[in-house]
């Protein structure tokens, strides 16, 4: 039976310790592959603790690819082991994407559009940022009218350095950030950088937009198919890539969560050819709405091969356009020397006001109350799903994370047809289909519900539609 002692838990809640004393055994080797842990209720008399703890430590060790529940039977490690049966190195470490338009989708007012990537006009702190702005233009009038160095105003590298730290148990420094007016401008800086003559590979499916920018700017760009735990390694062997491009802490669309052993796959792959490099998009890790935030690959490399990316699109609005990117240590001298001579893309007025956002504890609030927001949104979009007079006609595919899931329909047809009857009433939604190079058959019928920019007030109205149309 797992004995654990919570006098040294600090002020942490107690399931995230007792997640991290099973994550230490495991890699450890303390746990084996294969073994069987202690149900819920066992441990959680073994340890005079609630089962609500054990379930929320074991919840968190199967979304990271820990452990695997497997029905009525219960929980049994994963097999963690890198490829040559030796422990992964995680214990010796010292997050945009607007959703892609429709090519001829129609512009129009629409009752609810659940493929943009909005925010509601009165969830964005108006106030904060104004009282802010005020400051940094009557306390730093010199700063602003200074010429920004190119990776962008250190007061707010060092801002997202220091958020990193708190919210992502990242170590880096300011001088390894570099910050661009969007991911997109990010991108296309990684493609001068390593050259046009680099493969870049990105997931399929994934978001189209990503593709193209690789594309347009003269880059090799393939892609790699996934399974249930992300993208394949075989496929990058047989595509010869040398950059990946992935979202593994929640994907864009399927909302898969990587497992622990998958990444670690990916980071061998990385480190074993020395042109070889990740670029690891977080781009919503702020909305993880169920446990602690899935940890970052950058995080657990030890060879120095993963590029850190992630926007404030998602947890302020599109319209900043602020986005960063972490590079590794070994790039940061070899990048500023080749690309050094860019000017910033960001306004000075806009990076010192997000600096002091952060600094003062403005974000923190922001993030919490936005991720109570979306989190009472979802429940009562799920709600009115499941329970619908037809609920049996859907099935909704979802894994407690980000601002979108799911939603497998029972519809004869095509679902470009479906899509159109919706549209007739002002409801838009993209089939799965859409973020696919090719359509595979387990995607027919599967639609994207992006909730973030629909409003309260049409929620209701929307499913109703949807439920209408599967009366047809």
């Amino acid at each position: 039976m797992l004995t654990y002692s919570f006098e040294h838990a600090g002020g942490k809640p107690m399931y995230e310790y007792l997640y991290e004393c099973i994550r230490r055994d495991i890699l450890t080797g303390r746990l084996r592959a294969g073994e069987k842990l202690p149900s819920k209720r066992m441990l959680a008399r073994n340890l005079g603790i609630s089962t609500i703890t054990v379930e929320g430590a074991y919840g968190q060790l199967t979304a990271e690819g820990y452990c695997q529940a497997k029905a009525r039977k219960g929980f049994f490690v994963s097999d963690v082991i890198g490829q040559e049966g030796k422990i992964p190195p995680a214990e010796q470490k010292t997050a945009r994407q607007p959703e892609p338009e429709e090519p001829h989708r129609e512009h129009r007012e629409w009752l609810a559009d659940f493929a943009a990537n909005s925010v509601q006009p009165r969830q964005f702190p108006f106030a904060s940022w104004t009282r802010l702005l005020r400051k940094v233009v009557d306390g730093e009038a010199e700063a602003l009218m200074e010429r920004s160095p190119g990776f962008g105003a250190l007061a707010l590298r060092q801002a997202v350095a220091d958020h990193l730290w708190r919210f992502r148990g990242l170590s880096v420094q300011p001088e390894q950030i570099v910050i661009g007016a969007g991911t997109e401008y990010l991108y296309s800086l990684l493609v001068q950088f390593f050259g046009r003559n680099k493969r870049f590979c990105v997931e399929n499916p994934g978001y189209d937009r990503i593709r193209k920018i690789y594309g347009i700017n003269g880059a090799d760009c393939v892609l790699a198919g996934m399974d249930e735990q992300g993208v394949k390694p075989e496929d990058l062997t047989a595509l010869r890539a040398q950059i990946l491009h992935i979202s593994p802490s929640h994907h864009f669309p399927t909302g898969i969560i990587m497992p622990i052993s998958r990444r670690y796959e990916l980071l061998g792959w990385a480190a074993a050819a020395p042109d070889r490099y990740i670029i690891e998009d977080d781009y919503d890790s702020e909305f993880r709405l169920a446990g602690r935030p899935i940890p970052t690959m950058m995080g657990i490399d030890v060879s120095s091969r993963v590029i850190y990316m992630n926007t404030f699109s998602k947890s302020l609005t599109p319209t900043i356009r602020i986005s960063y990117m972490v590079l590794p240590a070994r790039l940061v001298k070899p990048f500023r020397q080749k690309l050094g001579f860019y000017s910033c893309t960001v306004s000075n007025f806009e990076q010192y006001t997000l600096a002091r956002f952060i600094q003062q504890g403005c974000f923190e609030k922001h993030i919490n109350r936005m991720r109570t927001y979306y989190r009472r949104k979802r429940e009562q979009l799920l709600s009115l799903l499941r329970e619908a007079e037809r609920a049996g006609q859907l099935d909704i595919i979802e894994h407690g994370s980000g601002l979108h899931f799911l939603l497998r329909l029972h519809i004869p047809g095509s679902d470009r047809a479906f899509q159109q009857r919706l549209a007739e009433r002002r409801v838009w939604l993209k089939p799965l289909a859409d973020y696919y190079e090719g359509e595979p058959e387990q995607c027919r019928h599967v639609f994207v519900l992006n909730y973030s920019g629909v409003s309260d007030q049409t929620m209701k109205p929307a499913v109703r539609q949807i439920l209408a149309c599967l009366a047809e």
